[in-house]
């Protein structure tokens, strides 16, 4: 699968758009109370070409721009980049995503959003086992010129990026917190590497998150986990629970018509019953990643 980035609306190139306002509109949208991703995404529908600052004033997109310009200023890290639907280099494929997101905020190397990536993902309490696999499945990834994509969690994600960076391959985290936050704490130093070195992409609005009682924070991993499968053409469970948030991103994965693998040891587990319904939905069960590279060889031909 090809990446796109052209934009899909004539009214899209009439007009300059400014990413820093466009910024500070997204984030005064997010201000306004009842404001989510679907809310949002429908109303772009409702009004075809249009960007966020189309529903904002100037001053206030302005203001909340700067704003946020400076806590991102202020923390740890290199610079940040905005993409905006309907501009420059924003991905399309992310149009497949049942409420796509306006707009991404990214730290690191654009141009790996561009590359054939697959995401690895899976518990954050992961087996002994499932820790041998994911870091046996990214080492073939690897040489196989494959980016690898994860959500930068505890467990199965924290290693499938640390065993990117290892075998000198490439490594993209899309996470759930803002750019200038981490979660969990511990994985400061390697968001801050992957930010440096590779590439860290978040949907989520600043004032928004700083503002709103911290529990409700916990909503936008979901969101971004059918962000990280629209952005990949593909997505393998290595590991993952009965409740686990990564079925969240297995059932995106199928509404967007990406390749969705299973690893066979999840099947042999008796106390799982989302394996097998995963694959009369479409999932594919593999036993080794030869059935990976397979499926994904005869998908770019």
């Amino acid at each position: 699968m090809a990446p796109k980035t052209m934009p899909e609306h004539p009214l899209f190139r009439v007009r300059p758009i400014s990413p820093f306002l466009e910024m500070g509109a997204y984030e005064a949208l997010w201000s306004k109370r009842g404001t989510t991703f679907k809310s949002l995404s429908e109303r772009f529908v409702r009004h075809p070409g249009s960007v966020p600052s189309d529903f904002v004033s100037q001053s206030e997109a302005r203001d909340c721009a700067m704003l946020v310009k400076r806590r991102f200023d202020a923390a740890e890290g290199t610079g940040f980049g905005v993409h905006v639907h309907g501009a420059g280099e924003y991905p399309m494929q992310l149009r497949d995503a049942v409420h796509p997101v306006a707009l991404l905020y990214y730290k690191g190397w654009w141009d790996l959003a561009n590359s054939r990536s697959v995401a690895v993902v899976g518990s954050r309490k992961p087996s002994l086992e499932g820790l041998s696999r994911v870091r046996r499945l990214v080492r073939e990834l690897v040489a196989d010129n494959f980016t690898v994509v994860s959500g930068l969690a505890a467990g199965i994600d924290r290693v499938a990026h640390e065993t990117a960076i290892e075998e000198d391959g490439r490594t993209i985290a899309v996470i759930g917190t803002p750019l200038s936050h981490v979660y969990p704490k511990e994985n400061t130093s390697l968001q801050h590497h992957i930010a440096s070195h590779f590439l860290v992409v978040s949907q989520v609005p600043l004032m928004r998150y700083e503002s709103q009682d911290y529990r409700l924070n916990r909503f936008f991993f979901p969101e971004r986990n059918a962000t990280m499968s629209a952005l990949t053409e593909a997505t393998i469970i290595v590991e993952a629970g009965e409740k686990s948030g990564t079925l969240v991103q297995a059932r995106a994965a199928l509404r967007q018509k990406r390749k969705l693998f299973v690893l066979d040891s999840c099947f042999r587990n008796p106390r799982l019953t989302w394996p097998a319904r995963l694959e009369r939905q479409g999932a594919i069960r593999i036993r080794d990643y030869d059935e990976v590279k397979q499926c994904l060889s005869s998908s770019s031909h």
